[in-house]
């Protein structure tokens, strides 16, 4: 009720904002026409005939005479004054009363809300979107750094960002300041390390492995360090080596990780042994078979999934472990031919669709 109140009182002040003009301009108009100087002059007998100046008769006369023109030169402004000046004040009040609420009105109802809650300025501090660009808050924090540059909790925060941004070598320095303000960790270290190989175009340098041997020494089941390790070892031509680091890391992964198609693509490519991403009570019962008896089973299983799936082809997830086994059996032939098999059979479901592509994706089919 009070901000309607408020309303109100602007819209009384800007009608009065309007109409004041228009009564001044009538009044400075009459004062100064020839009826003021008649006005003027009858003052001006008043004074001399109390000053003595002037005989009473004299005044008297005088009085009279400039009366009879007042009278007249105010007869001569009202026949000369047009009679649409009137008419156009007395249109420009109308408009200025009913007018300027009605505009109001309309431009407040579409765009305005007296229900809307308050919008705190904490609040707004959190929507940098709405204020400010991502780089102009980073140049914030690092003007905070420069001035306290043992803020630990600022070099976290600043590190991920620029990396973000694809400043690597920035986000690098600020992982090692986040080290040394915060102390020692398995996930600061293995950061540090993605930083460094991100600014070597992706390659796992010496110093980047450094960092993530110092992860894996802090935490061995760390899954980024060990996920790099991995590449390290790939990218030295010891693929068998990396497959055995990605399918420890996978043996460990809880199923719903988000980097299991990750770790699993990499394995793929350096031709893991057959050990698809099937459930993990499958995974157990052949962990004490022979390597022969294991791979036989887990053909058995591959082929099994796949005919079920031929005859219910709705199961995304079905689909996708199907892909990935065959991936990891080094068959990427078949897993093409999986993948195109996937699409056919949900391409009337645009959700399933959009799961199925997401998921292929992860596995390097992008088609």
């Amino acid at each position: 009720m009070t901000l309607w109140f408020v309303f109100a009182l602007m819209t009384v002040a800007a009608v009065f904002a309007v109409l004041w003009p228009l009564g001044r301009g009538a009044r400075a108009q009459g004062e100064g026409s020839e009826v003021a100087v008649y006005k003027d002059q009858l003052a001006e007998i008043e004074r001399d005939l109390a000053a003595g100046l002037i005989a009473a008769p004299e005044a008297e006369a005088a009085r009279i005479e400039i009366s009879r023109r007042l009278l007249g030169a105010a007869d001569s402004e009202r026949a000369a004054e047009p009679a649409s000046s009137l008419k156009w004040r007395r249109a420009a009040a109308v408009l200025a009363l009913v007018g300027l609420p009605l505009v109001a009105i309309c431009v407040y109802i579409p765009l305005g809300s007296p229900r809307l809650q308050d919008f705190p300025l904490a609040e707004r501090q959190r929507a940098p979107a709405m204020a400010q660009s991502l780089e102009n808050l980073v140049a914030q924090v690092e003007q905070h750094l420069e001035k306290n540059p043992t803020d630990g909790r600022g070099w976290n925060v600043l590190a991920p960002v620029l990396e973000r941004l694809g400043r690597f070598d920035e986000a690098a320095r600020a992982y090692r300041n986040s080290l040394t303000y915060n102390g020692e960790s398995a996930e600061r270290r293995s950061d540090l390390g993605e930083a460094l190989a991100a600014a070597a175009g992706g390659v796992v340098t010496a110093e980047a492995k450094t960092e993530f041997e110092r992860a894996q020494a802090l935490n061995a089941d760390d899954p980024k360090a060990n996920y790099f390790l991995g590449l390290a070892a790939e990218q030295d031509g010891r693929k068998d080596d990396a497959a055995g680091i990605w399918r420890a890391l996978l043996a460990k992964a809880p199923a719903d990780a988000p980097w299991r198609p990750l770790v699993q693509s990499s394995l793929a490519r350096v031709g893991g042994a057959a050990v698809p991403a099937l459930s993990d009570e499958t995974m157990a019962a052949a962990k004490d078979m022979s390597e022969g008896d294991r791979g036989a089973m887990v053909r058995g299983m591959v082929e099994r999934l796949a005919t079920r799936l031929k005859q219910n082809g709705d199961d995304v997830d079905g689909w996708l472990r199907l892909v990935r086994a065959y991936l990891v059996m080094g068959d990427r032939d078949k897993a093409a031919g999986a993948s195109t098999d996937a699409r056919q059979a949900v391409a009337n479901n645009a959700e399933r669709l959009r799961q199925l592509n997401e998921g292929l994706k992860n596995l390097g089919f992008d088609g």
